[in-house]
């Protein structure tokens, strides 16, 4: 991994037209840090640098976030609606899964493949939260489009939560739309 030099963070923020201030606020650092930052005076934490990095690249619109990739408001179901119901939203919709959320809070999501793998012959009348998946991937809606790739890699879509709200759901067709 190449790191930029106290030059290249110079540079880079000077073609963007950002003072040291306002790459400062960016970036929830002071201003006196990114002056010695880029004076060579101080080695910035990796965590520091990153965040310095990524607000340059988001001035530079080269950032997706969360908020940006997230289908909103939710289409949700709650734990104790029937799945019948559920499959009906679904369907009328036609999504193939939804977050499962109480009092704003997701709780999980269900999905036709977890439907599909229940051989009851009543699995229609059972509660959501009897067959919902349980394992979900939440972000924040500052999380970044690498963060929330990782995260579609092992999960069907991935919530995005803020306040402790399911504020959007983010889905693989919602990326592939933002990169194609």
């Amino acid at each position: 991994m190449d790191l930029p030099t106290p030059e290249d963070l110079r540079e880079r923020r000077t073609e963007l037209g950002l003072t040291q201030s306002e790459l400062a606020e960016r970036a929830d650092v002071s201003q006196p840090l990114i002056a010695r930052i880029e004076g060579g005076d101080v080695d910035p934490r990796l965590s520091t640098l990153r965040r310095i990095v990524e607000a340059l690249e988001e001035a530079e619109g080269g950032i997706l976030r969360a908020r940006d990739l997230m289908n909103s408001p939710v289409v949700s179901v709650a734990p104790d609606d029937s799945v019948s119901q559920t499959k009906a939203l679904m369907d009328e919709k036609g999504y193939s899964q939804v977050p499962v959320v109480r009092d704003g809070t997701p709780q999980g999501l269900i999905g036709n493949s977890d439907i599909r793998q229940r051989t009851e012959e009543n699995v229609g009348e059972l509660p959501v939260a009897d067959v919902m998946n349980e394992s979900i991937a939440i972000v924040e809606p500052d999380a970044t489009i690498d963060e929330i790739d990782a995260y579609l890699n092992h999960n069907a879509a991935v919530l995005v939560v803020e306040n402790g709200e399911t504020a959007g759901i983010i889905t693989e067709a919602d990326i592939a739309a933002h990169v194609s």
